[in-house]
């Protein structure tokens, strides 16, 4: 009895043992199974995940402005001229800059420069010592005077000819009166009233036009200033006379001269003969009656 039953109990002890290394088999099988297969579940996941919304997109930014053309007005006289003389006297007293920093002044809110500018011949058909007997200052004033602290157009003269006399960057003292007549534009001063010729350049903010007279004001000429004396005659060339009267063409003509000249006398001889014979033949046949 007693062995019986002890082999029952080590039957039963390891049926259990079995039993409990299968289960315990079967679970880490179970793990291995599940933990090999998360990584394909996860992707499998995200596969069906919707998508992501799209990153916002910005719009191009804009071009950057061009920036505004800046004229030198240095290079501008130099080559559009002549205006040498103008632009010697611009450098000689610094207004050039003065100029130069207006132009250079591109904001909208700028009001521009307006200059007149006279050609070399307008300054030569005036005594030299108009302008070289002016001080400094005077120098200055008279440059200034050629320039209005605004931009015009041509278009823009026929309503500021009812502002006149208008100012000049020489001051409200040195004004200019501007008349448009059909399109015929004039800048009048003291002592000339000149024409404006020509638009040598006219984008705002600068606008130059070229005059034929230099603007003169009564506050630094107290006077009319003289023209320049008349070019002299030029000398007649003695020896270019002598030359065309031994030349074989003068020559010739005078030859052609005396001939004709002969001919005449010949024809006067003759007809003075012939009236001679008639008139004796008259005075025979009154004898013979």
């Amino acid at each position: 009895m007693g062995r019986r039953e002890g082999g029952v109990s080590q039957r039963s002890s390891i049926r259990m043992e079995f039993r409990a290394g299968l289960f315990t088999a079967a679970m880490v099988a179970a793990a291995m199974i599940i933990l090999s297969s998360t990584p394909a579940l996860a992707q499998k996941a995200k596969d069906k995940s919707p998508p992501a919304p799209p990153a916002d997109i910005l719009p191009p930014s804009p071009a950057p402005a061009p920036s505004p053309h800046i004229v030198n007005l240095a290079d501008l006289l130099s080559v559009a001229g002549p205006f040498h003389t103008f632009l010697d006297y611009l450098e000689k007293t610094d207004v050039l800059k003065t100029f130069q920093s207006k132009a250079n002044d591109t904001k909208e809110s700028a009001e521009g420069i307006t200059i007149f500018v006279p050609k070399d011949s307008a300054f030569s058909s005036l005594r030299a010592t108009t302008f070289a007997n002016l001080t400094g200052e005077e120098l200055k004033s008279l440059v200034l005077y050629h320039a209005l602290p605004k931009y015009y157009s041509l278009a823009e003269f026929n309503k500021l000819s009812s502002l006149n006399p208008v100012p000049t960057f020489a001051g409200s003292q040195y004004t200019l009166n501007l008349t448009d007549n059909m399109g015929s534009i004039r800048v009048k001063s003291m002592w000339s009233n000149p024409k404006i010729s020509s638009s040598v350049y006219s984008t705002r903010p600068v606008a130059v036009y070229e005059v034929d007279k230099v603007l003169l004001p009564m506050q630094i000429f107290k006077s009319d200033p003289p023209l320049a004396p008349a070019p002299a005659p030029a000398p007649v060339d003695a020896k270019a006379d002598d030359d065309a009267a031994l030349s074989p063409a003068s020559g010739k003509a005078a030859s052609a001269k005396a001939k004709a000249g002969e001919k005449s006398a010949a024809s006067q001889g003759a007809g003075g003969g012939y009236l001679a014979v008639a008139a004796a033949g008259g005075v025979m046949m009154m004898l013979l009656w």
